[in-house]
């Protein structure tokens, strides 16, 4: 069987629904996993995402910030939410496909938006910036990032952590720039390396190629500065590692109307 998972920062799901629907008839994933909806649960758009097929839906949303959600064409056998750092803020949710989805070994799916830190790289001035590292902190050491060896699991996102020098267009003039600073660099892979996580963009496309998911709303002319970064990932567990075929970034889909300034990124895996 074969499944394809896309995650994309829509910034706003309400606002951006009908470039949702116009990727999802392109694209067709069986999971979709949504970050910074911005939308409360009561107000998520069910009824159209019903009526483009997507059933299953498990959502953690809040009121004007944040918020995720996973919209999928099989069956959930159980969903989960996690907090951090002590924060009600709505930055992840969990599921797991199984028996319902016809799977004989159960698959989890962890869909994450993690702080985007804000402007000044520094945790003494910047509470924001505080918050993020100790997020990242806490995502190393969290279970659901520590899958057991056979265990079948993906975790998606908007993880804003540009990680590889070629994770940005100019790794130079970024060392200093949030999301591409050695600290987020260095506790970012470290949460990789701990649950022995598999990249799947660079296990496809390995470095130096350049790979980026993301452009400033700020660059006028974004596709010809081409100054992106890579903040969106998806990663798989060891037991997943050879089963993963294909990687798409449609980076089409930030020169839509009234785009995000996050492309979708989909996977395919054979599983």
């Amino acid at each position: 069987m074969h499944l394809t998972v896309t995650t994309w920062n829509i910034n706003s799901v309400r606002l951006r629904i009908d470039l949702v629907a116009k990727l999802i008839k392109s694209v067709r994933p069986d999971v979709l996993c949504l970050q910074e909806t911005k939308c409360p649960d009561d107000r998520f758009p069910l009824k159209r995402f019903k009526r483009l097929g997507y059933e299953h839906i498990a959502l953690n949303g809040q009121k004007g910030y944040h918020g995720v959600a996973v919209i999928s064409r099989l069956p959930f056998d159980t969903t989960s939410l996690k907090q951090y750092c002590g924060k009600t803020d709505s930055r992840h949710v969990g599921v797991v496909l199984g028996e319902k989805a016809g799977l004989r070994d159960p698959l989890t799916v962890h869909n994450y938006y993690v702080p985007a830190g804000g402007d000044e790289p520094d945790p003494k001035i910047n509470p924001k910036f505080e918050h993020k590292l100790s997020f990242l902190d806490e995502l190393r050491t969290c279970p659901h990032m520590l899958p057991s060896k056979g265990q079948r699991s993906i975790v998606v996102g908007d993880l804003n952590v540009a990680p590889l020098e070629n994770d940005v267009w100019s790794h130079k003039a970024l060392l200093k720039i949030v999301s591409h600073t050695p600290i987020e660099c260095e506790k970012l892979v470290a949460a990789q390396k701990a649950g022995n996580w598999i990249d799947v963009a660079r296990a496809l496309v390995p470095e130096p190629a350049k790979l980026f998911s993301w452009w400033s709303y700020r660059s006028a002319d974004w596709a010809t500065a081409d100054k992106g970064r890579r903040l969106d990932h998806i990663w798989v567990s060891s037991a997943l590692g050879d089963r993963v075929s294909a990687l798409k970034i449609s980076k089409e889909a930030r020169g839509w109307t009234r785009p995000s300034d996050h492309v979708p990124v989909t996977a395919t895996m054979d599983i």
